[in-house]
């Protein structure tokens, strides 16, 4: 139990570092050495800027931190590196064969419902493993390095999560998760940077983005938007610091510092960060757009906000989604105090428009928040009965379409790609 308490204890880092450490780090790496981390990801300068609220994992020192980490050599070169040219190591997978613990997405076709499915190595990939006391993850045979990793998100990607015959997608968004996530190990042991390192981060981000508006109503046993959040906080934050830290070029910077700003809406520390950029940047018609709807959503402008919305590309609709339904009941609560008097009609397709919904889902979302709608279809607001919504009855899923109608003939593949 005090083991336990200890590891989880050591998830929490001192101010920036949460943002990016995870439970990789911890008892798998480096005892006593002062080696510097991947990507200066762990270094908090001017040039880094942490998005998640400052309460969240504050405790824990660089130095005890160190005190964790696990090597298995001193002196200057103490970095491990990976040596392994398959997306899963031989050892795990006879490991995992031999005790039946194969993904189904792993077996050779036919065997699956044999006693002993067999493993294909073309599909297999090497899984999330937790930090414990005695696992040695400093191993060169068992660490994929860059190039690897990068071929093994590839694959993930265009094979798994963009396959049409691979169901329910809830369990095709299980498996890439857990095994991006040993991906992200195996990058933070070897301190992984440069081109390989961006382009595998980038993937991951658009991946978690894409997640987060597919499966934003699923049960929470089958998707927690909290974990995904948690994780796509990391690496987009580890990302960015790639850009700041790293010489370039980076030719997708301007897309992810919007889709950063566009998620984290409201973010006074994301606001710093997007004006702190050097003007050249900064004048990019994506990250201007997501000023200007970070602009409206501080003003507390829903009108202008989702108008702006229908500039967004895909994917950057999917970063912004989480925020629309708010924005369109805070329309509706600022128009039940403009709007309230006793004998004033506002006209329902008017309405539609200014929340860019049809009718019906309109009329769901005034009745939702305690706004009628009488038979003549004049919506009568009143700030006295506008009420909070309940969870439940807002489905967000119904509320897509501002998302929905930039999809059509887009592939996963190419949204998580980058190539649309």
């Amino acid at each position: 139990m005090e083991a336990t308490k200890h590891v989880s204890q050591c998830f929490n880092v001192q101010r920036g570092y949460n943002a990016v450490i995870h439970t990789e780090l911890v008892k798998h790496m480096m005892t006593n050495a002062a080696a510097a981390p991947p990507c200066g990801m762990m270094h908090h300068n001017k040039g880094s800027r942490k998005w998640q609220n400052p309460g969240r994992g504050q405790g824990r020192s660089q130095s005890q931190m160190k005190e964790n980490v696990k090597t298995q050599q001193r002196g200057d070169n103490t970095v491990p590196r990976g040596v392994c040219q398959t997306m899963c190591p031989a050892r795990e997978l006879h490991k995992r064969e031999s005790q039946n613990r194969l993904h189904r997405f792993e077996m050779v076709v036919g065997t699956e419902k044999d006693r002993r499915p067999r493993a294909d190595p073309l599909r297999a990939v090497k899984e999330y493993s937790r930090p414990a006391a005695g696992k040695d993850f400093a191993n060169s045979a068992d660490l994929r390095p860059p190039a690897v990793l990068l071929k093994t998100v590839c694959y993930l990607i265009d094979e798994v999560a963009a396959s049409p015959h691979l169901h329910p997608w809830t369990e095709v968004y299980s498996f890439v998760f857990d095994r991006l996530r040993s991906v992200k190990q195996d990058m933070i042991i070897q301190r992984a940077h440069g081109p390989d390192c961006v382009a595998i981060l980038e993937r991951m981000v658009r991946f978690l983005i894409y997640a987060s508006h597919r499966l934003c109503d699923e049960p929470l046993q089958l998707f927690d938007p909290c974990i995904n959040d948690t994780h796509l906080q990391e690496n987009l934050s580890w990302l960015l610091d790639c850009y700041a830290n790293e010489t370039g070029p980076h030719p997708n910077q301007d897309e992810f510092q919007a889709l950063g700003l566009l998620y984290n809406l409201g973010s006074h520390r994301a606001t710093q960060h997007i004006m702190e950029l050097p003007a050249p940047l900064r004048r990019a018609p994506a990250i201007m757009l997501a000023i200007s709807i970070n602009r409206s959503f501080l003003d507390r402008n829903p009108v202008r906000l989702l108008r702006s919305a229908h500039r967004l590309s895909f994917l950057q609709a999917c970063a912004l989604h989480r925020h629309v339904t708010a924005s369109r009941k805070d329309l509706l609560l600022i128009y039940s105090h403009g709007y309230g008097s006793r004998n004033c009609r506002f006209p329902l397709d008017a309405l539609c428009k200014l929340l860019a919904l049809e009718k019906r889902l309109t009329s769901a979302l005034c009745q939702a928040c305690g706004v009628e709608v009488n038979a003549d279809e004049q919506v009568m607001f009143s700030k006295a009965s506008f009420a909070e919504p309940e969870q439940e009855k807002l489905c967000c899923s119904l509320y897509h379409n501002i998302v929905a109608e930039k999809e059509k003939e887009l592939t996963i593949s190419s949204i998580i790609n980058g190539c649309v």
